[in-house]
């Protein structure tokens, strides 16, 4: 069962929450830069991650699932939608750029929304899926959003990708901060150090991929070919025939 739209909202203004926000916000922008020129789909509750992106993007949306629920974002002008997990409201290959959050992990079908992500992903797009570690802290943190759901080891995650047809080309960890609300303040200090000395104790996993496009070749039509006839030119012996090869590519 999904967190309901209003508990993930509260956990935000918390310092925790904050904090958590300014951790994933940063890998966000080392990935994707300002998204300049971008359209840009937040999925799950991701709209917290995407506020940087506003100002130079093209278009930023965001849709909630039906069973969370959702709120209005941002305050002056609502770019926000709800939506079936496997029923997206877009045309295809609209984004360039989709971020999911609290999507993956209490989704009861995770591959069929990933396809929806594939869908709508443009053919040269590119998404980031954050979900809770598996052997991170924040797993089993039950009064965290992250708490809850089925948390993902890294070769589980890229794997979950593959069955969608994405294609993982990078990842990264974030949130070594213990979620304990009270040290929210110190969660710069604990990333520094963390993603040095502890990098197996992140609290989330965040991997990007590409859409695998295939393309489709042309049935061949069986033909009949004429024998050619060589005639040698004057003065010049008739070459020996030889089997040809064909070099492997290397």
């Amino acid at each position: 069962m999904r967190r309901d739209v209003l508990e993930l909202r509260q956990f935000y203004a918390s310092p925790l929450g904050q904090a958590a926000r300014a951790m994933v916000s940063r890998k966000v922008l080392e990935a994707w830069g300002d998204g300049h020129g971008l359209d840009v789909l937040a999925l799950g509750y991701a709209t917290p991650f995407v506020a940087h992106l506003q100002p130079a993007a093209r278009r930023v949306v965001a849709a909630m699932p039906a069973q969370q629920g959702v709120e209005v974002w941002p305050a002056v002008r609502n770019l926000a939608t709800l939506a079936a997990e496997d029923a997206l409201p877009f045309p295809n290959a609209l984004f360039d750029r989709i971020l999911l959050v609290h999507a993956v992990e209490e989704s009861p079908d995770a591959v069929a929304l990933l396809r929806e992500v594939w869908r709508v992903l443009a053919p040269s797009g590119r998404v980031v899926v954050a979900v809770a570690a598996r052997n991170g802290l924040w797993a089993d943190a039950e009064k965290t959003p992250f708490g809850h759901g089925r948390p993902y080891s890294r070769s589980q995650l890229a794997e979950l990708l593959r069955d969608a047809e994405l294609e993982p080309s990078g990842w990264t960890r974030a949130l070594y901060v213990p979620p304990l609300d009270w040290m929210g303040r110190w969660a710069e200090g604990f990333e520094q150090v963390g993603s040095r000395l502890w990098p197996g104790f992140a609290g989330l996993v965040l991997m990007e991929a590409v859409k695998q496009t295939f393309a489709v070749k042309p049935k061949g039509v069986r033909v009949r070919a004429a024998r050619p006839v060589l005639v040698p030119a004057p003065g010049v012996a008739p070459a020996s025939r030889a089997r040809g090869t064909l070099e492997r590519p290397g």
